[in-house]
């Protein structure tokens, strides 16, 4: 970690649903303009912990929070505070992508619409650099006003990435967002978050631990919604300082 201040910090984070305790004291910080890898065995609550972000837990029945997650130093829990500022700094890209179901074009236009550009050379501007940021600029720049739905998973997946840029998060969280992606598609995506992390803090769930480490500064490993152990990505691959870490890096336990 440097000085520079963390984007994210989690301060004894507690989540159920109903009598499940799915997430138990977590404290951590996120570090700015990184990547951070969420790693452990399915069913850890790695989902669970980085939906805690945006406050996405709030859309299932029965699920309690307790404890505080600042984001840039507000904590978004206070009953205060204004769920749309929270989501607006952050943009999610799910295991499966979902554009909507309109134009190419307008799947970017849509949320700076809805933040009150109508300006139509600005749009413009606007859809070309974000599918340019998302490398999907050259394969699609003859067909804006076709169907998203037209495009391969690949290229609806970087769509949504651009999307979700268009609307100015500072943060991009990603739940195994190559998960459904060929090879190919995968390393266009991974590729995209290497040259993003200048400008955005990426925080990504990943059960694959050989992505995890391409891509990761920080990783953070939970088991049994507990954060065993969290920190630089070379030193926990390298020299992991918990047992349980060790054996899930080697194998041992999946």
């Amino acid at each position: 970690m440097t000085g520079i201040p963390p984007h994210i910090s989690v301060r004894d984070l507690n989540v159920f649903y109903g009598k499940d305790h799915a997430l138990k004291d977590i404290s951590v910080d996120i570090p700015n303009k990184k990547i951070t890898a969420i790693i452990g065995p399915s069913g850890c609550g790695k989902t669970t912990l980085l939906k805690s972000f945006n406050r996405l837990l709030e859309r299932a029945d029965n699920v309690k929070v307790t404890g505080q997650v600042l984001v840039d130093g507000e904590d978004i829990y206070d009953p205060k505070m204004e769920i749309t500022h929270i989501r607006k700094k952050m943009g999610l890209l799910s295991q499966k992508p979902y554009p909507l179901p309109m134009s190419i074009y307008d799947n970017i236009a849509y949320g700076p619409r809805i933040h009150g550009e109508q300006n139509k050379k600005k749009l413009d501007k606007i859809v070309e650099h974000f599918l340019k940021t998302a490398s999907l600029w050259e394969e699609v720049k003859d067909k804006l006003h076709g169907p998203a739905a037209r495009l391969s998973v690949g290229q609806q997946q970087r769509l949504c990435l651009a999307r979700g840029l268009a609307v100015g998060p500072e943060i991009i969280l990603g739940d195994e967002p190559t998960s459904a992606l060929d090879p190919k598609s995968s390393q266009h995506i991974e590729k995209r978050f290497i040259e993003l992390k200048e400008r955005y803090t990426i925080i990504v769930v990943t059960h694959i631990l050989r992505q995890a480490k391409r891509l990761a500064d920080y990783v953070l490993f939970l088991y049994m919604g507990r954060l065993i152990e969290h920190g630089p990505a070379q030193a926990i691959f390298e020299n992991p300082q918990q047992e349980m870490t060790k054996e899930y890096i080697f194998g041992v336990i999946s």
